[in-house]
């Protein structure tokens, strides 16, 4: 006896765990819209932070190049063997003189160089890696825009087929009364056997596809989770039930988006950013036609002295403290390609410049003649909802009143899920051209 009222117990347990872990997968699923996992990508995103330790780089480089603005200063020390100084005073071959030196010697001083004048070399070079910075800024920017228009494919596709689920799951269910409804009109004569054989056949079909999109949504999410930065199987659920407005898409017209572009556009930016490079480096490859002029000091204490005559094995000191001036004189025929070589890179880019603000106006062309034809597509898929379910309705009741076949309210029962289909994918693609828009131009 007391081996039957622990089962009740055990099963009253089981089921309060049961609840716990349903609630703590529920916490887990918090759904999500696609601004929240943006935001997410945005943070964890690992192009993203390919893009931060770019930008990073960028800007350690200038400090670097602008470190190269000060003086050169360093200290000089050694400690050194002599050997014996011998002064052949009447040829090599004679009996030479033996100076009495230190058997080791010793010196300490510092060297100090500082540019005054290098054609501008050193602050064109900041100049140049803040150009570079600004680029990275763009392309990080421009990476920044590809992930969020990433996220927003993966985000609808899941979208989309969590109502394709939710279509195909309805259509189950309807299809195993309609089946069971069919069966009884076979026992009693009405139908015939092929007709059961098909409802079934088609409660196959659809069961298959189910099982398919199952798969799509798991490969939709494990796509999300890895944009987002997260692990592949880490817990996701999006707001399903959220309305895709429609009317915010409609603000602007084609020359509205165009001016926009060529003001946002991170591409154009970029091949903007390339041009103001190169004609630094042009300028940058022509200073070194000009003179270089430093000042230099150095002073060192060195034991025993031996570079001026008398030598002695006196510690002494010695330094100096000028102006040097220096022109390469090589460089004047061989600057002369280099020089070409920068001008030809500077009309490469402004080419470049112009190729991708024809390219740009393309892609936007495009984009919004997609946008154009989403929206239309809408309005055709929900036209097409209004006539297959009156289609449907007639059809199914003329079945049952044996004036139609069962091939026909199959096909009708496919023409109107294929309808639902055709609407979530308009609606999804129509959401997804204005992002895709938005993005082109920069303001996504």
């Amino acid at each position: 006896m007391k081996q039957y009222k622990t089962v009740p117990i055990l099963g009253i347990l089981l089921l309060l765990s049961s609840h716990t872990i349903c609630a703590q997968n529920n916490e887990k699923a918090q759904p999500l819209s696609l601004e929240e996992i943006w935001k997410v990508a945005e943070m964890n995103n690992r192009q993203l932070k390919l893009s931060d330790l770019n930008l990073q780089q960028s800007k350690i480089e200038i400090l670097e190049a602008k470190d190269r603005l000060l003086p050169e200063l360093s200290v000089v020390v050694d400690a050194k063997f002599n050997s014996k100084f011998l002064i052949y005073d009447h040829g090599l071959f004679s009996s030479p003189q033996d100076v009495p030196l230190k058997s080791y010697g010793y010196a300490a001083g510092y060297n100090l160089s500082f540019n005054l004048y290098n054609g501008g070399k050193e602050k064109r070079n900041i100049a140049m890696k803040k150009e570079e910075d600004s680029r990275q800024k763009y392309e990080a920017e421009l990476q920044k825009h590809s992930v969020k228009y990433n996220v927003a494919v993966a985000y609808f596709d899941l979208y989309k087929f969590l109502h394709f689920y939710d279509f195909l799951n309805a259509e189950i269910e309807a299809e195993k009364k309609q089946l069971k409804l069919i069966e009884s009109l076979h026992k009693n004569g009405t139908v015939l056997k092929s007709d059961v054989l098909r409802t079934s056949v088609k409660l196959s079909q659809v069961e298959l596809n189910l099982s398919d999109v199952t798969k799509k949504i798991e490969i939709a999410k494990q796509r999300l989770n890895i944009l987002m930065g997260r692990e592949n199987d880490t817990t996701l659920a999006i707001q399903r039930e959220d309305s895709i407005e429609l009317n915010s898409i409609t603000d602007r017209d084609y020359n509205d988006y165009i001016n926009i572009a060529l003001n946002k556009s991170p591409e154009y930016k970029i091949a903007g950013s390339d041009i103001k490079w190169s004609e630094l480096n042009i300028k940058q490859a022509k200073a070194s036609l000009l003179p270089k002029i430093s000042l230099y000091s150095y002073y060192n204490y060195t034991y025993p002295q031996i570079s001026f005559y008398p030598y002695s094995n006196d510690l002494w000191g010695f330094g100096q403290t000028g102006i040097k001036v220096q022109y390469s004189i090589d460089n004047l025929y061989k600057s002369k390609h280099s020089i070409a070589l920068a001008k030809v890179a500077s009309n490469q880019a402004q080419e470049k410049a112009a190729m991708k603000k024809d390219e740009i106006s393309l892609q936007v062309k495009d984009a919004y003649l997609q946008q154009r034809q989403a929206l239309e597509s809408v309005e055709t898929a929900e036209q097409n909802i209004t006539k297959t379910t009156e289609t449907l309705r007639v059809i199914r009741s003329s079945y049952l009143n044996q004036e139609s076949l069962l091939t026909d309210l199959l096909d009708a029962e496919n023409a109107l899920l294929e309808a639902k289909f055709n609407l979530t994918t308009a609606q999804t693609n129509v959401k997804l051209t204005h992002i895709r828009l938005l993005a082109i131009i920069g303001i996504l």
